[in-house]
C-alpha cells in the first residue's frame, strides 16, 4: 500500500557534549553530527533528504515548469567573446544538452589584430582547436569543477586542474597542444589557480594545510611525473595568513603575496631569475616592498614609463578608502609619489597596469565604476554608463600592450554585455549582448534604489527590481524576495538572472538589502558590520524588512528572505531576531554554528577568520558577543518561526554540512517547520553542471513560491 503522506521529520539523537570556555559551560546535543564518516551521521543526512523530498513532492510539477522556463530563456549552444593572448583568440563554447563548456582557440589574423572575431554557433571557425572539453573530463563523476586552466605564453602547452569531490583540492595535468600528448605530470591535492611561468618551463602552484589555508608556493618542472622534485619557494608560517603568487601582466616580475583579512605583504622576484629558484631558492634576490604592519593592506603592479620600472602601490596606510602611489622598482624604499589621493567615500578597489595606461576600479555612491589612468597626468577618466543601477568591471585583459580594455556590464534588467573600450578614442564597442530567448524586453521591468533608515539612523541602500505590469512596488502589498549578505566587504551588485525572471513574471519584487559588513559604501561600511559591530548587519536587514512592511510594499506573510554562506549567518540571525517579519527563509550553505566553528582552530579557515569575527577562544568579550548572535546558540522557545529551507553540501570545506544539520535539529526542538537538503556529492558552490544548477534553483524557487502561496 502506498501513501502520499510525507514522512515523519527525522529527530536527531541527543548526545550531550559539554563545551567549556571562559567559565561558560554549554551543552551541545548535536555536535556528534560532525563525524562525517560515521554511518549514523550519513543515515541521518539521508533521512533528512528523504523527509525534505516527501514534503515537497507536490511541487515536482512546478519544479519542472521552472526548470523548463529557465532553460527556455538560455541560448544553450553559444560562444563567449574571444580574448586575445599571444598569437591566439581564446573563447568558450557551450553546447545544448551538455553540462559543461569547451575551452577553444583560433589563430589571430595578424599581429596587430585587436578586434575579436564575431563568432556564430553554426559557422565554422577557421583554425579552431578544442583545448578542453569539460564534459569529457566530468564523465563518470557526479561532481566536476575546473580549478585551473593555463596556456603557456608561446601557446604550445596547456594545463588544467580538476576537482571531482567538491573539496577544492585539485589534480593538475599537462598536455602538448600540437601533438595532443598528455605529459607525465600529475600534481595531486593542490590548491586552485596553478599556472605556467612565462617561459613555460615550470608550473607555479600553491598547497594548503589541513585547515585548507594556502600555506606554500611551489615550482614544478614540466615533464616531472610527480611533485617529488618540486621546490617550495615561499612558505607562510603564520596561521592567520595565506599565501599565493602570480606574475605581473608585464611578465617582468613574480609577485608573492602573504595576507590576512586585514594585513598584507608583497615580495617581488624578477621573472628572469625564476628558473634559478628551482635550484636554490635562497640564492635568488627578492624585494619586500613593505614589511607587514597590522591593518595595513596593499597590492602592487608594474609599469614601465619612459624606460623606467615603477611599482604602483594601492594601499590603506592612513587612507581608509585607499590611495594609489608609485615608487621606482629599483628604489622601493624611496619616498612614494601619490598618483590618486585618498578620497573618503570613494573606495579604490584595484589597479591593473598595462603598457600604456592603467585600469582603475572603484566605488562611489554604492555603484562600481571603471576608469582609465593616464600615466603622464595621473588623471582618471571614468567610463560612463546610462543606467542608474548597474555592475561594471574589467575582465579578459591578459595582454600587456593591448590598446583596448575588455569590460563586462549588466544590471537587474540588462543581460550581461561585453564591451571593448578603445582608450585612444573613448569609443565603447559592444561585442556581445547576452540574448534572452522568449521575447524578453528590458522595458517591461523596473529597477530603483531606496535608502532605508536603520535604527541608529544610518541609511541602508536597498535595490529593487520588478515587472512593471504589476504596478509600482509601493502601490500595493506584493510578494517580496529579500536577499542579503553583509560580510568580508563583499558587495551584492545589480546583476541579471535568467531564473529571477520566473519570480518577476509572477509578480514578486526582488530586493537586495545592502547591509553593513558588505563593501557597497566603502571601507567604513565594512568595518561597521564586522567584529564587535557584526550585529549591525542583522539589525540593518530587519530594519529594511520592517520598512518594506510599514510602507506597504509587502506583508510578513508575503515576504521570504534568502542568504548564503556568511549570508546564511545573516538568515539565521534574523530568524531569531524577527521571526514575525518573514513567511520563509532560504539559507544556502549557512554559517549558522559560528561560535562553535570559530572556537576551534583545527577547523578549516578558523584562525584566518578571527580577523573577520573576532577570537572567542582567547577573548572572553568576543566569546560573549558571538554567543549573543550565533544562530544555533540563540534558537528561541515559544516563538513561531517562519518556514525554513537549509541547503548544505557534504564536501563543503568552507561551511561544513554539520552547521545547518545541527541548526535544523535545534529548530525542530522548538517546533519550527525546518527542512534540510544536503547534497552528498558537492562543495561550497553546490552542485556542478549548468543543468544541475538550474534544477537546484528551480527546487529553491518552487519552495519559495509555495511559501508565498504562488505554487498553484
Amino acid at each position: 500500500m502506498t501513501t502520499d503522506a510525507p514522512l515523519a521529520a527525522p529527530i536527531a539523537d541527543r548526545r550531550p557534549l559539554v563545551r567549556s570556555h571562559h567559565g561558560d559551560d554549554v551543552e551541545d546535543r548535536y555536535e556528534w553530527l560532525r563525524a562525517k564518516d560515521d554511518a549514523a551521521v550519513r543515515a541521518h543526512l539521508e533521512a533528512e533528504n528523504g523527509y525534505t523530498d516527501s514534503r515537497v513532492t507536490h511541487l515536482e510539477p512546478l519544479r519542472e515548469t521552472l526548470f523548463q522556463e529557465i532553460k527556455a530563456r538560455v541560448r544553450e549552444t553559444d560562444l563567449t567573446v574571444p580574448v586575445r593572448q599571444g598569437g591566439w583568440w581564446y573563447y568558450g563554447r557551450s553546447i545544448e544538452g551538455r553540462q559543461y563548456g569547451l575551452q577553444c582557440r583560433a589563430p589571430l589574423a595578424a599581429d596587430d589584430d585587436w578586434t575579436p572575431p564575431r563568432l556564430e554557433v553554426d559557422v565554422e571557425v577557421p583554425g579552431e582547436q578544442v583545448l578542453l572539453d569539460g564534459n569529457v573530463e566530468a564523465d563518470g563523476h557526479e561532481f566536476f569543477s575546473l580549478g585551473a586552466f593555463s596556456v603557456s605564453t608561446d601557446g604550445a602547452r596547456m594545463l588544467w586542474g580538476v576537482d571531482t569531490q567538491g573539496d577544492e583540492r585539485y589534480t593538475v595535468r599537462v598536455k602538448d597542444i600540437a601533438t595532443g600528448e598528455v605529459l607525465p605530470d600529475v600534481l595531486e591535492g593542490i590548491a586552485g589557480g596553478a599556472r605556467f611561468t612565462p617561459d613555460g618551463r615550470f608550473i607555479l602552484y600553491s598547497t594548503v594545510d589541513d585547515a585548507w589555508r594556502p600555506e606554500g608556493v611551489w615550482l614544478h618542472r614540466v615533464g616531472d611525473p610527480t611533485r617529488e622534485r618540486d621546490v617550495e619557494i615561499a612558505h607562510e608560517d603564520d596561521e592567520s595568513f595565506w599565501i599565493g603568487a602570480g606574475f605581473t601582466r608585464s611578465r617582468a616580475y613574480l609577485v608573492i603575496e602573504s595576507a590576512s583579512n586585514t594585513t598584507s605583504e608583497y615580495a617581488i622576484i624578477r621573472a628572469a631569475d625564476v628558473p634559478r629558484l628551482i635550484e636554490d631558492p635562497a640564492s635568488v634576490p627578492r624585494t619586500t616592498l613593505w614589511n607587514r604592519a597590522e591593518k595595513v593592506e596593499y597590492s602592487i603592479d608594474h609599469a614601465v614609463i619612459d624606460g623606467r620600472d615603477w611599482l604602483y602601490v594601492l594601499h590603506n596606510r592612513d587612507a581608509l578608502d585607499f590611495e594609489l602611489m608609485r615608487v621606482p622598482a629599483d628604489e622601493p624604499d624611496a619616498r612614494g609619489e601619490i598618483v590618486i589621493p585618498h578620497s573618503p567615500g570613494t573606495r579604490l578597489e584595484s589597479v591593473d597596469c598595462l603598457r600604456d595606461f592603467a585600469i582603475v576600479e572603484y566605488r562611489a555612491g554604492g555603484i562600481p565604476r571603471v576608469g582609465i589612468l593616464d600615466y603622464a597626468t595621473h588623471e582618471v577618466s571614468e567610463i560612463a554608463f546610462d543606467e542608474p543601477l548597474y555592475n561594471a568591471g574589467s575582465g579578459g585583459n591578459p595582454e600587456w600592450a593591448q590598446p583596448v580594455v575588455r569590460l563586462s556590464y549588466g544590471s537587474f534588467t540588462t543581460p550581461g554585455t561585453v564591451f571593448d573600450y578603445v582608450v585612444s578614442t573613448g569609443e565603447l564597442r559592444e561585442l556581445k549582448h547576452v540574448e534572452v530567448l522568449g521575447g524578453y524586453d528590458p522595458a517591461d521591468y523596473g529597477q530603483e534604489r531606496l535608502w532605508v533608515p536603520s535604527t541608529d539612523g544610518t541609511l541602508i541602500p536597498v535595490s529593487l527590481v520588478w515587472k512593471r505590469s504589476f504596478g509600482a512596488p509601493e502601490d500595493a502589498a506584493r510578494p517580496v524576495h529579500l536577499y542579503g549578505y553583509g560580510s568580508y566587504e563583499h558587495s551584492i551588485d545589480p546583476g541579471f538572472s535568467y531564473a529571477r525572471l520566473s519570480e518577476l513574471d509572477r509578480g514578486i519584487v526582488f530586493a537586495v538589502a545592502h547591509v553593513r559588513g558588505g563593501g557597497e559604501m566603502g571601507r567604513a561600511w565594512y568595518e561597521n558590520g564586522k567584529l564587535t559591530h557584526k550585529r549591525n548587519s542583522f539589525t540593518d536587514f530587519v530594519d529594511v524588512a520592517r520598512f518594506l512592511v510599514d510602507r506597504g510594499y509587502t506583508t510578513p506573510d508575503r515576504m521570504v528572505a534568502e542568504g548564503g554562506s556568511a549570508g546564511g549567518l545573516l538568515m539565521g540571525a534574523v530568524a531569531n531576531l524577527a521571526p514575525e517579519l518573514f513567511a520563509g527563509i532560504l539559507a544556502d550553505v549557512p554559517f549558522v554554528d559560528a561560535l562553535t566553528t570559530i572556537l576551534d582552530p583545527s577547523l578549516p579557515l578558523t584562525v584566518i577568520e578571527w580577523e573577520e569575527w573576532g577570537d572567542p577562544l582567547h577573548d572572553a568579550s568576543v566569546y560573549e558577543y558571538m554567543k549573543s548572535y550565533s544562530p544555533y546558540e540563540n534558537v528561541r522557545e515559544g516563538v513561531t518561526y517562519p518556514r525554513i529551507l537549509a541547503m548544505a553540501s557534504l564536501n563543503d570545506t568552507r561551511v561544513l554540512y554539520v552547521e545547518p544539520a545541527k541548526w535544523v535539529a535545534r529548530l525542530r526542538e522548538v517546533g519550527a517547520d525546518a527542512l534540510l537538503r544536503c547534497e552528498m556529492t558537492a562543495g561550497h558552490g553546490g552542485v556542478s553542471g549548468r543543468y544541475n544548477a538550474w534544477r537546484e534553483r528551480a527546487f529553491q524557487l518552487a519552495w519559495m513560491f509555495d511559501v508565498l502561496g504562488l505554487a498553484e
